[in-house]
């Protein structure tokens, strides 16, 4: 015979079948935006003779993702296009550009990209958890601010 919990004593010792579940599935979830935008760069401190010193240019992924609970009424954390209206003015700055002539990337290493795009971002989009840059198919930087 199966107990419900409600009809146990402090004798029943609850098993597997009597117990009763107490957890709920979880309404905070994680949500990715992708983007893609090309740009040349060099990294002026990687030293004398190192590739990446050199001009160069990359295909760039960055991952915009924010972190929260689902709006009970709306279903979603936050509307796609609404992250896309909120990354539109960096992308634009990114986008077919040197990016040693923006301030601030100087350095335009993975990192500092990340911590830049973070810095601009995060007061308009609080959600934002972590930015991943990836500038080839095998490299990437996630940055948590």
């Amino acid at each position: 015979m199966i107990q419900h919990a409600e009809n146990m004593d402090a004798s029943d010792e609850p098993t597997s079948a009597t117990a009763v579940p107490t957890t709920q599935p979880s309404d905070t979830v994680r949500i990715v935006r992708k983007f893609t935008f090309e740009a040349a760069h060099r990294l002026p401190h990687a030293g004398e003779g190192h590739k990446c010193a050199r001009l160069h240019g990359h295909s760039f992924q960055v991952e915009l993702v924010c972190a929260g609970k689902i709006d009970p009424k709306k279903g979603w954390l936050i509307d796609f296009a609404q992250i896309k209206h909120l990354f539109s003015p960096l992308y634009d700055s990114l986008d077919h550009n040197y990016l040693n002539d923006i301030e601030g990337l100087e350095n335009p290493t993975s990192e500092n990209l990340a911590r830049w795009i973070w810095t601009q971002l995060k007061p308009s989009l609080p959600i934002l958890d972590q930015i991943n840059i990836a500038e080839t198919c095998n490299a990437r930087c996630e940055y948590r601010g």
